[in-house]
């Protein structure tokens, strides 16, 4: 079955594309929304990340724990935020090849943001076969493609209720 390299979904969120962005653009404040994303480990926490920052994000799976390294690669206020997943390890992240591609798109949308992320998988090396087989032994009988829908789906919707709840802990400018 040949595989599905990219998963891209949206969700309408009653706030300013800027207020949006300045939340998703900071990686220690992920694993406020996602299913299995922990947070990172930034130099500056509570500042939106620059083009070139490298951070480590802490994730779990079950009973699962991994760590990736990070490079922001788009940074653009209101606009585009996104990150390269290139390195992967138990405790740190030893095993170094490209891995995914996280991005995020800020469009305005009358007074609200349509918020679209997307995953991009980047193991393109790897054949087919090797990886479905994989996959569905790491996510538990899926395919990367389906159980990222799943995951992001989870996510804009815990950012979505956060922002428009005004529980964000991230100050708006």
């Amino acid at each position: 079955m040949p595989r599905t390299f990219t998963v891209t979904r949206s969700i309408l969120v009653e706030a300013s594309p800027l207020s949006v962005y300045e939340e998703v653009s900071r990686p220690a404040q992920m694993g406020r929304w996602s299913p299995e994303n922990l947070g990172a480990t930034v130099p500056r926490p509570d500042e939106p990340a620059q083009v070139g920052l490298v951070f480590e994000g802490h994730n779990k799976r079950g009973p699962f724990r991994w760590t990736t390294r990070c490079t922001v690669t788009v940074a653009e206020p209101g606009r585009r935020f996104a990150f390269r997943v290139h390195a992967i390890g138990v405790k740190r992240p030893r095993l170094r090849a490209p891995i995914a591609t996280w991005e995020y798109r800020f469009t305005p949308d009358g007074t609200a943001t349509r918020v679209t992320e997307s995953w991009t998988d980047d193991r393109r090396s790897w054949p087919d076969f090797v990886a479905n087989a994989f996959d569905r032994m790491a996510t538990g009988g899926k395919t990367f493609a389906a159980f990222q829908t799943g995951n992001i789906d989870r996510t804009l919707r815990n950012l979505k209720r956060e922002i428009e709840s005004g529980r964000s802990a991230q100050p708006r400018s």
